[in-house]
């Protein structure tokens, strides 16, 4: 089994960390336990060219660093932002390639359509659907995964830029989307909900901005690391190559409610329609969550289970579950030196290596995780929820 975190940014993506460089991602995919994470930002051309002098081709469309063990998969979002259908649109989809040539000729494509230098995730002007067809133009083994469907924002659900359906958003090239990318405000259950979601494969990411964020969630497959191996588990998740997600708690995502962040205002779905989606303290207008936009859609009530449906876990990050400790970067260090990566602790680590290890308190704390006994005040307009193990 391998554990994959595809949905990531480089250095050269706004607002992100200027340790995204391919050595630290490294270092931290190891920390974590990740055996395949994406490299993130392919359109930008300083990262490619930097990509193409640091990695060596490993395992079938896989690379890695010359001393490297972490497998790394060509990968780059785009945000597509369009008028359809009397609207505008705002989508942020995920793309997976086999290599780097692949990278090269596809950003060739893109180029003559908008600005790729500006930022390692770029915002064209262009349909998903076209981005779709062009994408598979260019490189027909290519994987197109609408990410964080739910955002408010940018993407293919979200309540004030995208669509009802998928047929709406791509139209006759629906068929070639296989997989959705669920967010971090939303888990599998709340997507069980749209029984239009069934068929396709639900994947989970870190979309990290930082090496630190990497692997807050992931996916798990089955078998050897390739890219053939991740494509065939997309297609036909039964076939035994997908084996489920990593998930955040939903409620600790930074959209799961309604609310206005300026005014401290985090509201359910029931008081925003009696609110008529004004903020009830200064009158604007609250930004509507991933938990009302699946209610909104759902054909399915709240606790559907999907019979069938692969397995997930929600976990917490090791440096929150020790936040209260002074010396956090120490002990977290300490505990994955003596016990292992953070991932195995937090899922299969003995409680007692970990109290051993770490003291009571963590120990508590994970097992309250793993036993799902969390209190969360939940995220709302870009604010993170808050989590509470004890």
């Amino acid at each position: 089994m391998f554990i994959a975190d595809f949905h990531i940014h480089s250095k050269y993506s706004r607002a992100t960390s200027r340790d995204c460089v391919p050595e630290m991602l490294e270092f931290w995919a190891q920390r974590k336990g990740l055996d395949v994470i994406g490299t993130g930002d392919f359109t930008h051309p300083a990262w490619r060219a930097e990509l193409k002098e640091k990695l060596i081709p490993a395992e079938e469309g896989l690379y890695a660093l010359r001393e490297g063990t972490c497998r790394f998969v060509i990968s780059g979002e785009i945000s597509c932002i369009y008028k359809k259908n009397g609207k505008t649109r705002k989508v942020h989809n995920l793309i997976l390639l086999p290599s780097l040539e692949a990278a090269e000729a596809l950003s060739q494509s893109l180029e003559a359509i908008g600005n790729l230098h500006s930022d390692g995730r770029p915002i064209l002007g262009l349909d998903s659907r076209d981005l779709l067809e062009i994408t598979l133009e260019a490189c027909p083994e290519a994987l197109f995964i609408p990410a964080h469907i739910w955002t408010p924002h940018f993407s293919l659900f979200g309540a004030f830029s995208g669509f009802d359906t998928i047929e709406e958003c791509f139209g006759d090239l629906t068929g070639h989307i296989h997989a959705l990318e669920t967010g971090l405000s939303s888990d599998p259950p709340m997507n069980w909900r749209l029984s239009a979601l069934d068929r396709f494969t639900l994947v989970s990411n870190s979309d990290a901005h930082s090496p630190a964020n990497l692997g807050r969630e992931a996916t798990l497959f089955g078998g050897e690391p390739s890219y053939p191996r991740i494509a065939q588990a997309f297609k036909q998740p039964k076939a035994g190559g997908y084996r489920g997600t990593l998930e955040f708690f939903p409620e600790e995502g930074k959209y799961f409610h309604d609310g206005h962040r300026k005014c401290n205002v985090c509201l359910e779905p029931t008081d925003t329609r009696a609110a008529l989606g004004l903020c009830p303290v200064c009158g604007g207008k609250l930004t509507v969550g991933v938990l009302h936009r699946v209610e909104a859609l759902a054909d399915r009530p709240e606790g559907f289970t999907l019979a069938g449906a692969a397995p997930f876990e929600r976990l917490i990050p090791l440096a929150q579950v020790i936040t209260a400790s002074k010396g956090k970067r120490r002990l977290c260090d300490e505990l994955i030196q003596q016990v292992g990566p953070e991932l195995f602790v937090l899922r299969h680590a003995p409680i007692e290596d970990i109290a051993r290890s770490a003291g009571t308190a963590v120990a508590e704390g994970i097992g309250n995780m793993r036993a799902g006994k969390v209190n969360i005040q939940p995220g709302y307009d870009g604010e993170y929820g808050r989590v509470q193990l004890f």
